[in-house]
């Protein structure tokens, strides 16, 4: 993609798109952790054990128009490590990561807290990822390195997208992988449709859910 991406305006029928997207969200939030509060449960017994400190782990990323929000994950990293801020990027075998951490992280299981997000309107099923302010890719700011990179900020963000049902997710050390997640999110707002969404959720429940492809 080069120069800056195509205005998307807001037609009637992608209003009424996003509508039926926002309340999608809510029942399928809703469901899943009520399915999913039994495995929460487990999940928080073994995070304790496992090393002191909450189970969660709250950060600050940026929402829709830049909105800061705070953002759920289970905690899979020792206390003392967690990065408030986000811009230290973990690495493979990184040793602020947790034994019961490396399983979360690998399963994605550590990124269902974000239903709650989702349920509370910081959030969507699907959408950009949310990053956190200053995100840093390919050694400079995000923002010097993709110059349309706030156009990725006209939709909620999601605990998944379309970069990342398509492999690209993990570090942004390598500029043109990251570059891509950017264009690959812009396209995801430019073609938005609630098929696309079911197509993006049954993608990512494939990738990383089954196969366990998460870092």
């Amino acid at each position: 993609m080069n120069g800056q991406p195509t205005p998307v305006f807001p037609s009637r029928d992608r209003i009424r798109q996003l509508a039926l997207k926002r309340l999608f969200d809510i029942a399928v939030a809703l469901a899943a952790l009520m399915v999913l509060a039994p495995l929460f449960c487990l999940v928080a017994v073994a995070i304790r054990l496992g090393s002191r400190g909450p189970v969660f782990f709250r950060q600050t990323r940026e929402g829709y128009e830049g909105r800061a929000f705070r953002m759920f994950k289970f905690r899979t990293m020792h206390v003392e490590d967690c990065d408030v801020s986000g811009v230290s990027q973990t690495i493979e075998g990184d040793p602020r990561v947790t034994a019961v951490g490396r399983f979360l992280r690998r399963t994605s299981i550590d990124e269902l807290p974000q239903l709650i997000n989702v349920v509370l309107g910081d959030m969507s099923i699907v959408g950009p990822r949310p990053h956190v302010s200053g995100m840093m890719a390919g050694g400079m700011l995000y923002t010097q390195l993709v110059p349309y990179y706030s156009a990725r900020l006209d939709m909620l963000p999601g605990i998944t997208g379309w970069a990342q049902a398509n492999g690209l997710r993990g570090t942004t050390q390598d500029s043109a992988v990251a570059k891509a997640r950017i264009d690959y999110d812009i396209a995801y707002i430019q073609n938005f449709s609630l098929m696309l969404d079911l197509r993006i959720i049954w993608m990512t429940f494939r990738r990383e859910f089954i196969s366990g492809t998460g870092s």
